[in-house]
């Protein structure tokens, strides 16, 4: 029987989405696995329960998720910590992610016979490593204050949120090239520093005109966290506009955001960051149920084996950039271990960006995206429990 019921499909991803999270926590696996497999029961590949008018809104919806799970990291961040560890943060962000991506490339370009161009969305889809399950995760040591003497949780955070825009601008500037676009690669390379400076840019100017706000006029803090969620969300959707003009890492900007509010005003950042916290329970249940029920699930178990070859091999390119960025720092072997371990789990990029080259009619896109769902019942539960694991074991609690 087909529900033809928006109202009614809502409420079903919300019920079942909240259940299923319940049950995969109860059994020490992150909630998100269940969410995606919920969509992939009641997907249309499944028991076609979700109304057609939310899977055709689905893109903008994955989004809006993953502008959320940006700023909750830009409130994460706190400038006396991001200067000890600005380095090894900057190399974490960009070294694991390249070499991961490349490596997937030519491999899925040799194991599947994919197109380069084609062979790159995949590459830089997967590459991406998750805040859905990292975030959460580094807030948690961080209040806890383990590892942050050396500043260990907030290398990963902010290395892995920056790790997220550079993937999604690599997999951006494929896609253009499957458009047909013409495109010079040296102005691409020189373009990819200034889109970094100009998402910094517009992000600092939106900030600060909230703080003059703020402070202006009195608006409860439930309000000003609509606020900003709606700037960045405009922040967004300007970079894209702008895109074939100006290239903007809009999704930079966006960390930003939250990032100079706490600075500037660390009490309400803190008071928004809680708000940003509950909000994201609902933004995590639409991103994880609709991404899976847009899997062809059948598709996804042909490839699965070779799938799993093609993002274990990536995740060794990752581990060794991990490995490389961390040269020179002052942390141990036990920690640049754990360094690695949060670099593999991969959700919430994977999730907003991964139905894309399907939904623009690229040739493979059933393809990359039953991939990109397999990294993620792959990596995300093992990451996650790696992670809590030896996390718990090997950060030191600062005194």
């Amino acid at each position: 029987m087909e529900f033809q019921y928006v109202a009614f499909s809502v409420a079903l991803i919300i019920l079942l989405g909240l259940l299923f999270s319940k049950l995969f926590n109860k059994i020490k696996l992150p909630g998100l696995l269940g969410m995606l497999i919920l969509g992939i029961i009641i997907g249309p590949y499944g028991l076609n329960l979700i109304d057609n008018a939310i899977l055709s809104i689905s893109s903008d919806l994955r989004a809006i998720a993953l502008i959320i799970i940006l700023l909750r990291a830009g409130f994460g961040i706190h400038m006396e910590s991001l200067r000890k560890v600005g380095i090894s943060a900057v190399k974490m962000s960009f070294i694991p992610d390249l070499l991961e991506g490349f490596t997937v490339m030519f491999v899925a370009h040799y194991f599947l016979g994919l197109p380069l161009i084609e062979a790159g969305m995949l590459g830089f889809i997967i590459a991406a490593v998750s805040p859905a399950v990292i975030v959460p995760q580094m807030l948690s040591f961080i209040k806890r204050r383990m590892g942050t003497k050396k500043g260990i949780p907030l290398i990963i955070l902010t290395g892995a949120s920056v790790d997220d825009v550079v993937a999604i601008t690599l997999f951006s500037i494929f896609l253009g090239l499957y458009g047909g676009q013409q495109i010079n690669y040296l102005m691409v390379a020189l373009s990819i520093p200034l889109q970094f400076v100009l998402g910094i840019l517009f992000g600092l100017v939106i900030a600060v005109v909230l703080i003059y706000v703020f402070k202006h006029f009195n608006i409860r803090n439930t309000e000003k966290t609509l606020i900003i969620l709606a700037s960045a969300i405009l922040l967004k959707n300007m970079g894209d506009a702008l895109s074939s003009i100006i290239p903007i890492a809009a999704l930079v900007g966006v960390m930003v955001i939250g990032f100079v509010i706490l600075e500037k005003m660390p009490e309400l950042g803190m008071q928004l960051s809680d708000k940003f916290d509950k909000i994201w329970i609902f933004a995590e249940i639409l991103l994880f149920v609709l991404v899976g029920a847009q899997v062809n699930i059948y598709l996804a178990a042909s490839f699965a084996l070779i799938g799993l070859t093609i993002i274990i091999i990536g995740l060794i390119a990752r581990s060794a950039g991990v490995y490389v960025s961390l040269m020179g720092s002052n942390l141990n072997l036990k920690e640049k271990i754990f360094c690695i371990l949060a670099y593999i789990p991969k959700a919430t990029v994977q999730a907003a960006i991964g139905a894309i080259p399907l939904s623009m009619g690229v040739a493979s896109g059933q393809i990359i995206l039953a991939i990109a769902v397999i990294a993620i019942m792959f990596t995300a539960p093992l990451g996650a429990f790696a992670v809590s694991a030896y996390g718990e074991r090997v950060l030191e609690v600062e005194k």
